[in-house]
């Protein structure tokens, strides 16, 4: 439950610094209710599976004195897993601590190769090996706390119980005595329960902290194309409730460059003669703002008119700058993305060129062709644009049930139900292999 759960809060990571506290200046807040960690828990099992597989268990070596055996010398060699399942699990949210999960009925059987010697009261060096399966039932219980570590959700469970309610010592091989047996089963049970719950543990924290890497690798992809990018990294420690977990982002637009599609802006200005031209150009990095009223995206940018003179020569017939600022509202629906035009503000700056009253006439102009053809054209192929884009870095494959998309004074509220994001847990178990 724990990996599943940093599955889904390391979506929005990166790496930037953390504050510390519990007031977080943020972009986006990330809520997960107790029904949506539920929802997580469902594959908890296969987690669990791949921390038991992959834990290294050590060989266990040492030596008791026995009535008539004197010292007997002892090695359990080669423990691996031969068959595990696990009967259920659940979750509970501890306030302002940690997220408590308890792992029920764990069935494993372990094998290996048990070696042993002694020396007989006649001198006679004894030295024995015999396969043996170990077969035990264990309740694991872990308490995570979740922390903030330079922008990513960084995973520590200090408290992990192991609880075995059963430990059997089988031997197979050669026929031995039943003293060996009943040695063995008593003496290296308590050994063999602290190696088990140490790597076993271990391996757990550590799964949970690679599947956050992975995933905030893969959201780094994911909120990238080209020059443009998001920053999302954590402001601050995730905050646990009894009812839900939070986290809070950034969500800062980076972008190093803008470049439009022409062909939208020729058929903006389609009452200009088909042979002129026209390019944009953004002369200062796109903002992007959250705000009560919509999505406020703020950019600077230059337009050049080019018409052709009789001698085929172009020259540069009107040039001016303006501010544009838009409000948008998104929506998200049927795995399609969707843009509503909320305002439209452009204010001039520089216009070169041409005269007082042209400029005025061709400002009009623009201003109504842009407001009535060109925005709606332009959102429309945003979406189709952006809704491809998702879906090219995965999107698609998330069950997404009844989205909202809420804008807030400097924060973006977003709200839905979601089905378990198998595909990224097989790709993650996938990587582990």
């Amino acid at each position: 439950m724990l990996a599943a759960t940093v599955l889904t809060l390391a979506l929005l990571g990166n790496v930037h610094a953390c504050s510390k506290g519990t007031s977080h200046k943020a972009g986006i807040v990330c809520r997960i209710t107790k029904p949506a960690l539920l929802v997580l828990n469902q594959e908890t099992a296969k987690v669990i599976q791949s921390a038991f597989q992959r834990a290294n268990y050590p060989n266990i070596t040492g030596e008791k004195a026995m009535m008539l055996l004197g010292q007997v010398k002892y090695g359990l060699h080669n423990i691996q897993i031969s068959h595990l399942s696990i009967a259920s699990s659940r979750v509970e949210l501890v306030e302002a601590k940690s997220i408590d999960v308890s792992i029920q009925n764990v069935s494993v059987v372990f094998k290996g190769t048990l070696k042993y010697g002694y020396t007989t009261a006649w001198g006679l060096g004894i030295d024995q090996s015999v396969d043996f399966e170990i077969d035990s039932a264990i309740d694991l219980q872990i308490n995570t706390q979740l922390t903030c570590d330079s922008g990513r959700v960084r995973t520590d469970a200090p408290d992990c119980y192991l609880s075995f309610h059963k430990l059997l010592l089988h031997l197979q091989g050669e026929r031995e005595p039943g003293w060996i047996k009943q040695l063995f089963t008593n003496f290296i049970s308590f050994t063999l329960k602290l190696v088990l719950k140490g790597q076993i543990c271990k391996e757990i924290n550590i799964i949970s902290n690679i599947m956050a890497d992975f995933v905030q690798t893969r959201a780094a992809s994911i909120l990238s194309d080209g020059d443009i990018g998001v920053d999302i990294s954590l402001t601050g420690d995730p905050i646990i409730t009894a009812s839900y977990l939070e986290s809070h982002h950034k969500a800062v637009l980076e972008t190093w460059g803008f470049n439009t599609n022409q062909e939208i802006f020729q058929e903006v200005v389609g009452g200009f003669p088909s042979q002129a031209q026209v390019t944009v150009h953004c002369l200062k990095m796109p903002k992007i703002s959250c705000q009560n009223k919509g999505v406020v995206v703020n950019s600077s940018v230059m337009v050049k008119f080019l018409f052709p003179r009789p001698d085929q020569q172009h020259s540069v017939a009107y040039t001016f700058e303006e501010d544009i600022m838009t409000t948008v509202q998104a929506s998200y629906s049927k795995k399609k993305l969707f843009l509503s035009l909320l305002d439209f503000q452009i204010t001039p700056k520089t216009v070169s060129n041409l005269t007082e009253s042209s400029s005025e006439s061709v400002q009009s102009f623009l201003q109504s062709m842009i407001t009535t053809v060109g925005i709606p054209e332009v959102m429309s192929r945003l979406e189709a644009v952006f809704t491809a884009l998702m879906n090219s870095k995965g999107l698609s494959l998330f069950d997404i049930i009844n989205p909202e998309i809420i804008t807030r004074d400097g924060f973006l509220l977003l709200q839905m139900d979601f089905g378990f994001p198998e595909h990224l847990l097989v790709d993650f178990l996938q990587s582990l292999s």
